[in-house]
C-alpha cells in the first residue's frame, strides 16, 4: 500500500491498521527475543566441558582448550643441590639371605688379601636385591580315614576341619580372586588366566564368580558395622554417580568420613537414599554439591562444594552477555577464598584469622549475588537466587573443624568405581552389586587407614569359614 492509498483510508481504518501492525511488531520482537534466548542456551550447551560443568575431562570434545600451567623455568629432573630420594635398606629381620663377598687380591698390586676383616678395613657396603620367589599353588590333601568299631561294627570317618569343609579353595586364594576383580578391576576371564600363569592354579570361570560371592558374604558384617559407624561421624562428604545393575539404571552413592568410606548401590537418585545412607540420627555436617536430594538437610548442616561453584561461575562467563560480568566478579571472589583456605592449610592463618579475612570477600559475593538475582539474565538470576538461599552452607568450612570447602573427597572416592563401571558396565545382579559395594568400601577404608587390604580379606574369609568374629574397619580409640 502506497502513500496515496493511505490518504484515502478513513481514520478508523488507519487506527485499526496501526494497531494490527503494532501487535505484529510486538509478536515479532517477542519471537526474536525467544530465538535469541534459545540460541544463547544452545551455544551454552555446545560450550559445556569439564571447566564449566560437572562433565568429566574425559568427555571433553577434541580441541578443547584447557588452562595451561605456567611455563617451567627450569629443566626437568633433579635440580642442583637436591638431596635426592633413595630406597631405604630393609632392616635385618626382613632380610632372608645374606651373601658375603670378599675380594681375593689387591686391585693395585695384585697381592693376596686376608679373608677376615682387619682393624684398618672399612665396613662392608650393603646392597639389597628384591626378588619374587617362584610362585606355585600349595595343595593340601586331607585323607579322611575311617575305622570300624570292634565292639558294635559301626564305621566312623574322621571329619575335615571346618575351614576345609567350607570350600576346596583356601581363604588366601579366595581373597586374591576378590582383590584382582574387585580392586584391580581384572576381568573374570583374565583372573582365570592370571591364576594359571602365576600360581599354576586351575580354576573355572564359575569358580571365580563363586569365590567373589563368598568374599562378598564374608564382608557383609564388616560392611554393616562400617556403615553404622559412619553415621556417627561429625563430618561426611556425599556424592553419587550412574551405575547399571543388569539392564536397569542404578546409582552408586559414596559417604566419606575421616576414617571410613562407604559405598551403596541404589536403584534411584533421590533424597531418600541420602537419608538412609546418613541414618535417622545424623547430626553432623554434609559436604556435597547442590543436588536437590540433599535439600532436606538444614542449611546449617551443609557445606556446598566450591569447586562446583567455580564451574558454575565459569559457565556464566562463557555464556556471555549480561551473565558474564556476574560470573567474572564471582570468580574473583572464588580465587580469594581459595587463596585464604590454602594459607590456612599451610598454617599461616588460624581459624579466627581465616574467618576475619573472609569477611570482605563474603560481603563482595553477597553484593554480586544480589545484583545477579535482580538482573535480567535468567540463568544467572536463577543461580544467584539459589546461592542466596544456601548462603550459610557456603561458609561452613570457615567455622567447623574437619570441613573442606570442596567435595573432592567424595569425588575422588568415586573414581575407582567409575573405572570399574567402564570396564564391566556395572554389575549383572543384586549379588554382584553387594560384592561391588562391599569391596569398594573395604578397599577405600583400608587405604584411608593404611592397612593391608589382602591380609584384611584373608582374615575376613577365614573368620567367615570358622564362624569367628570378622575383622573390623572401625578404629577404636584409647
Amino acid at each position: 500500500m502506497d502513500r496515496a492509498s493511505l490518504g484515502t483510508l478513513e481514520r478508523e481504518t488507519l487506527e485499526e491498521l496501526l494497531l494490527r501492525l503494532m501487535g505484529e511488531h510486538a509478536a515479532l520482537r517477542e519471537q526474536v527475543e525467544a530465538l535469541r534466548r534459545e540460541n544463547a542456551e544452545l551455544r551454552a550447551r555446545l560450550g559445556r566441558d569439564s571447566s564449566n560443568s560437572s562433565r568429566p575431562p574425559s568427555s571433553d570434545p577434541p580441541g578443547t582448550v584447557r588452562p595451561k600451567a605456567a611455563a617451567a623455568t627450569r629443566r626437568a629432573g633433579g635440580q642442583p643441590g637436591h638431596p635426592g630420594h633413595h630406597r631405604e635398606l630393609l632392616p635385618p629381620e626382613r632380610v632372608d639371605q645374606v651373601v658375603v663377598l670378599v675380594p681375593v687380591e689387591c686391585t693395585g698390586c695384585g697381592a693376596p688379601l686376608a679373608s677376615a676383616a682387619g682393624p684398618g678395613d672399612p665396613a662392608a657396603e650393603r646392597q639389597q636385591v628384591l626378588e619374587l620367589p617362584p610362585l606355585a599353588v600349595e595343595v593340601t590333601e586331607y585323607r579322611l580315614a575311617a575305622r570300624r568299631c570292634r565292639a558294635c561294627g559301626r564305621v566312623t570317618r574322621a571329619s575335615a576341619p571346618a575351614a576345609v569343609e567350607a570350600s576346596s579353595f583356601g581363604p588366601r586364594l579366595q581373597a586374591v580372586v576378590a582383590l584382582l576383580s574387585g580392586r584391580y578391576r581384572v576381568s573374570r576371564r583374565e583372573v582365570v588366566q592370571l591364576l594359571a600363569d602365576l600360581w599354576g592354579a586351575e580354576v573355572s570361570l564359575g569358580t571365580v564368580t563363586a569365590l567373589e560371592q563368598a568374599t562378598g558374604a564374608a564382608l557383609g558384617p564388616v560392611f554393616a558395622e562400617a556403615q553404622a559407624a559412619a553415621r556417627h561421624e561429625r563430618v561426611a562428604n556425599l556424592d553419587e554417580t550412574g551405575w547399571r545393575e543388569g539392564r536397569r539404571r542404578a546409582w552408586l552413592w559414596t559417604m566419606v568420613t575421616a576414617t571410613l568410606t562407604v559405598f551403596v548401590i541404589a536403584p534411584r537418585r533421590v533424597g531418600d537414599v541420602a537419608r538412609a545412607l546418613l541414618g535417622t540420627g545424623w547430626r553432623g555436617i554434609v559436604g556435597s554439591d547442590r543436588f536437590s536430594g540433599y535439600a532436606w538437610l538444614p542449611v546449617c548442616w551443609r557445606q556446598v562444594c566450591w569447586a562446583h561453584l567455580k564451574r558454575d561461575f565459569t559457565a556464566l562467563v562463557d555464556r556471555g552477555g549480561a551473565a558474564a560480568p556476574i560470573g567474572e566478579a564471582a570468580l574473583a571472589v572464588e580465587r580469594e577464598v581459595f587463596e585464604l583456605w590454602h594459607r590456612f592449610r599451610r598454617g599461616e592463618l588460624d581459624r579466627a584469622s581465616l574467618r576475619r579475612e573472609l569477611e570482605p570477600h563474603q560481603a563482595a559475593l553477597w553484593r554480586v549475588l544480589e545484583a545477579g538475582a535482580n538482573g535480567g539474565e535468567a540463568k544467572a538470576a536463577g543461580l544467584c537466587r539459589k546461592l542466596l538461599k544456601l548462603w550459610p552452607a557456603l561458609w561452613t568450612f570457615a567455622r567447623v573443624e574437619g570441613v573442606e570447602p570442596t567435595n573432592n573427597a567424595a569425588e575422588q572416592a568415586l573414581r575407582p568405581a567409575v573405572l570399574w563401571r567402564k570396564g564391566s558396565f556395572g554389575t549383572h545382579s543384586a549379588g554382584g552389586s553387594r560384592f561391588a559395594e562391599r569391596m569398594l568400601t573395604v578397599t577405600a577404608s583400608c587405604r584411608q587407614q593404611g592397612r593391608n587390604l589382602l591380609e584384611f580379606l584373608v582374615e575376613a574369609n577365614r573368620a567367615d569359614r570358622l564362624g569367628a568374629t570378622p575383622p573390623s574397619l572401625v578404629l577404636t580409640t584409647g
